[in-house]
């Protein structure tokens, strides 16, 4: 009996509580939830997929603002260098003073390179009458020159031309004649012929600028000719 009494009252609970949930919430006989014009709350799981946005087309390319025209430069045409030039300067006489030269122009020449040269160097004019056949008859000789007032003159008693007789050395070409004439004059053979010997020249070829000039002058020593020779 207890226990129909308790099944009863159990399904009469049930029948309670479900009335109640159906019929009793306020929301089930009211309208809105929230004052008229305020926003309805959602959560986010509620709320609709946002629409994709639209595609916008990407705008066409202008042209880039056209720009001021530059101004024309124009181009320096410079001419074509000038030639160098390539001298010999000397003759030096010692290679000492063409090492010196060669320094003082280390800086203005392109291309140097120095050089000796055997050359024949006159020591003046002779004037003599040929050599006898002994040491008397050049003697002889000799006593018959002062007779005709002839003076100056030596026997040569050794050497290259043993028993000649010298008239003297001149150093300028026009007065040994003028002696040889007047021994002539006096009726002596007299000759003349120049007296020189092989000796040592030294020179400094130089490539010049073709601007360079004469400005080497002022860096070798006082008496130093130059001449054209070709480019080396």
């Amino acid at each position: 009996m207890f226990l129909r009494l308790m099944f009863v009252l159990l399904i009469a609970l049930n029948i309670a509580v479900g009335a109640w949930l159906l019929l009793g919430q306020p929301y089930s006989r009211t309208g809105m939830a929230t004052d008229p014009g305020v926003p309805e709350l959602r959560l986010l799981s509620e709320l609709p997929e946002p629409a994709a946005p639209a595609t916008v087309p990407d705008p066409a390319p202008t042209a880039p603002p056209a720009s001021a025209p530059q101004p024309v430069v124009a181009a320096k045409i410079e001419g074509p260098a000038p030639a160098p030039s390539c001298v010999a300067l000397g003759p030096f006489t010692t290679p000492e003073d063409v090492r010196r030269a060669r320094e003082a122009l280390s800086g203005q020449a392109r291309r140097m390179r120095s050089r000796q040269e055997q050359v024949n160097q006159s020591h003046g004019w002779w004037v003599y009458l040929p050599a006898m056949a002994t040491r008397a008859q050049a003697l002889a000789r000799a006593r018959e020159l002062a007779e005709h007032h002839i003076d100056d003159y030596f026997v040569v008693s050794s050497g290259e031309q043993p028993n000649t007789i010298s008239l003297g050395l001149f150093k300028d070409q026009g007065n040994a004649r003028k002696r040889r004439a007047e021994v002539i004059a006096a009726g002596f053979p007299a000759q003349v012929t120049e007296r020189s010997e092989t000796v040592a020249e030294y020179w400094l070829d130089l490539v010049l600028p073709g601007d360079a000039g004469t400005r080497w002058r002022s860096r070798v020593p006082r008496g130093i000719d130059s001449r054209r020779i070709p480019c080396f």
